[in-house]
């Protein structure tokens, strides 16, 4: 490292002095355009959660008055940290261990935190996407297998599973999942899901494997192909009976539900996995952008992009759900008028009177009203013989909590489409594309810092890549029993929650109170040209800190309050029901937790031991001990071959003459 001029003197030996442009910018592949780079990050941010975990929450949690809280936390929390981020990343050219450690050498635990995240998160998801090419693979048969019930082996009878709940709900739990009753009933592996599993990891292995020469070419499909299905499903589904009522039901805010605490931790928690944070992702993309990059322009578009994308999916979800209630409410009636008519001719239930003589002109609205006008008394003389109230917001919320939202309620309502498998195709297929455009964002989340930091994997990056893959498929076996889909809840539920809660507190406390807020600024205004909001300053050391303390408070609290659940099957009762973890459950549910977060502080008490050994002349500083990797072409989501439109030109084949090669040292220079 040189040392010459004055302003590379080290400060403390736990704090880098200088700012954070690094004086000659490190040899690194370049985007081919400015597109493909904002498609990345789109691609990355907009997944499954907007397409079913939005649309669920928005329901529950008072349908526009959530969409009001959702938007106030984007620009509390969402765009000061996801801006952050991208001006973090492309300023220091690292994936997030070398970001963090080049502002501190203590806080490259926080890099390590977010491969740990990002390992767990890819673990499941593409669990996820093995379902959907489960479903895309039996789409192309005519009718839908889920469209209607089997019959019961060796016999002519209906299979008694699937008539006491639905046959998309069979096929669900059933012929796809083959699931336990309960979690601690593992069962042997599905080889039909495992082959999918496969499947899936070798998509996500090639695309990641070739570099952008095929992954950044492909984001172009794959981060576009989603909004044209979208878009194919909106204008059908506001063609349908029922759409209305869906979209009704949606936006008719609930303002009272600004007073539950847990409403707000749900959104907070939604723009977290929203926008990507703490995942390390964003700024590995960031990473290959060129220093002058207007990355305040890119945090505002893309928050913009992933915000309206929720909004469409969700009155895509929502107008489709309308219809699919409308009709179930329909039957509600039907059944449930066949059984007055009996009650009536049979004077069963003294005093019972209907408003009209023709049960067959009783609509849905009319029944409603009739039934929430009875007295007390005879209500629960209806209700004893099952007659229960029939309404759409009831048929909407049956089904329609995360995967359920997918896999039941959406395929369920295709069964009722004019050409059912070819809506079939198109869902699970957009479905797909939206899980591997994550997922290669995952990926670089986790390989891109290593390969910053470890020569030797940077060195042999197409083996490391294919052993990363392996490794994933291995350990995603354990989602493959019976019991798997448990597995996937808990993960979804406990793994990254509150892990990048705390990755992110601690990146807006080492930017905003370790590096300094004012001083980041002032390096964002050398890199740009022009200096950001000063709102961005205060939002950063006050507002979105205090949000992160309270919002991880708030995750503790709710999780120590009562025991944790999960949603089992009832085989027996073919329904559904909430069951306890078991201790050796809760056990790797806490350890999940424990080991996301665990390398921020066991990282920065070793540094604190090496600077304290180095102080005494016994061991070099951490300099020494986590390798930065040479500066060496790498495969990434930006193109190696691209040198036009102002984009740093990067030698993709010859090393440097002389046969040396750049290295960058810690405070993000070559020598």
């Amino acid at each position: 490292m040189e040392k010459s001029k004055p302003d590379l003197e080290l400060g403390s030996p736990g704090e880098s002095s200088l700012g954070l442009l690094p004086t000659e910018p490190p040899a690194r592949p370049a985007w081919s355009s400015k597109a493909q780079y904002i498609l990345a990050q789109v691609g990355f941010s907009v997944g499954l959660g907007n397409v079913w975990r939005f649309p669920y929450l928005c329901h529950q949690n008072g349908g526009g008055a959530f969409l009001l809280l959702y938007l106030l936390l984007l620009f509390v929390i969402g765009i000061p940290l996801f801006f952050l981020e991208l001006a973090a990343g492309q300023s220091i050219r690292q994936g997030s261990i070398g970001v963090w450690k080049h502002i501190s050498p203590r806080l490259a635990g926080i890099g390590f935190a977010s491969c740990v995240v990002c390992s767990f998160v890819a673990l499941y998801y593409n669990v996820i996407i093995a379902w959907s090419l489960f479903y895309l693979g039996h789409s192309f048969q005519y009718p839908l297998p889920w469209e209607s019930c089997p019959d019961a082996p060796n016999s002519t009878q209906m299979e008694p599973e699937c008539a006491r709940s639905s046959p998309t709900t069979y096929f669900w739990y059933r012929e796809a999942l083959d699931v336990s009753d309960s979690i601690s009933e593992a069962g042997g592996l599905d080889l039909t899901l495992t082959s999918c599993l496969l499947g899936a990891w070798s998509l996500v292995c090639m695309a990641m494997i070739r570099g952008i020469k095929s992954s950044g070419k492909v984001l172009y499909f794959s981060s576009l192909f989603p909004y044209v299905v979208l878009l194919c499903f909106l204008i059908r589904g506001l063609l349908l009976d029922g759409a209305a009522d869906g979209i009704r039901v949606m936006f008719t805010p609930k303002l009272s539900i600004w007073g539950d605490v847990q409403v707000w931790r749900q959104a907070a928690t939604q723009v977290f996995f929203a926008l990507g944070l703490g995942f390390g992702s964003i700024i590995a993309y960031s990473s290959y952008n060129p220093r002058g990059n207007n990355c305040h322009c890119d945090a505002l578009l893309v928050a913009a992009i992933n915000f309206l994308t929720s909004v469409l999916a969700t009155l895509v979800v929502f107008a489709v759900l309308g219809f699919r209630a409308n009709i179930l409410t329909q039957a509600c009636v039907g059944r449930n008028t066949k059984q007055l008519s009996w009650l009536l001719g049979n004077k069963s239930i003294p005093g019972l009177e209907l408003p009209v003589g023709n049960l067959s002109e009783f609509s849905p609205s009319m029944y409603s009203a009739w039934y929430q006008g009875v007295p007390a008394g005879l209500g629960m003389k209806l209700k004893e013989y099952e007659i229960t109230d029939c309404r759409v917001e009831e048929e909407m919320n049956k089904g329609v909590e995360g995967t359920g939202l997918a896999f039941i309620a959406f395929t369920e309502t295709m069964t009722l489409f004019p050409a059912s498998p070819f809506w079939s195709v198109l869902f699970f297929f957009m479905l797909l594309n939206l899980g591997l455009s994550t997922m290669l964002g995952n990926m670089q989340g986790i390989l891109t810092p290593l390969m910053d930091n470890f020569a030797p994997l940077r060195r042999r990056r197409t083996l490391f890549t294919v052993l990363s893959c392996t490794l994933g498929f291995l350990l995603g076996l354990v989602f493959m029993q019976r019991s798997g889909s448990y597995f996937v809840a808990m993960f979804d539920d406990y793994s990254a929650t509150l892990p990048l809660v705390a990755v992110v507190a601690c990146e807006a406390v080492a930017v905003a109170w370790v590096y300094g807020a004012e001083r980041f600024l002032s390096d964002i205004e050398d890199m740009l040209g022009w200096r950001p909001w000063k709102l961005y300053s205060y939002m950063w050391r006050y507002g979105s800190v205090l949000a992160m303390l309270c919002l991880l408070l708030a995750s503790l609290i709710n999780l120590c309050l009562g025991h944790p659940t999960y949603q089992a099957w009832d085989q027996a009762k073919a329904a559904k029901t909430k069951l306890p973890y078991p201790p050796w459950a809760m056990a790797i549910l806490v350890s999940l937790i424990v080991v996301a977060v665990l390398p921020i502080p066991a990282l920065y008490l070793c540094q604190l031991l090496r600077e304290w050994l180095a102080w005494r002349g016994g061991c070099p500083s951490l300099e020494g001990t986590l390798p930065v990797a040479e500066e060496e072409e790498e495969e990434s989501p930006a193109d190696p071959e691209h040198s036009a439109n102002g984009y740093l030109p990067v030698q993709t084949d010859d090393p440097p003459e002389g046969g040396e090669e750049a290295r960058a040292t810690l405070l993000g220079g070559s020598n």
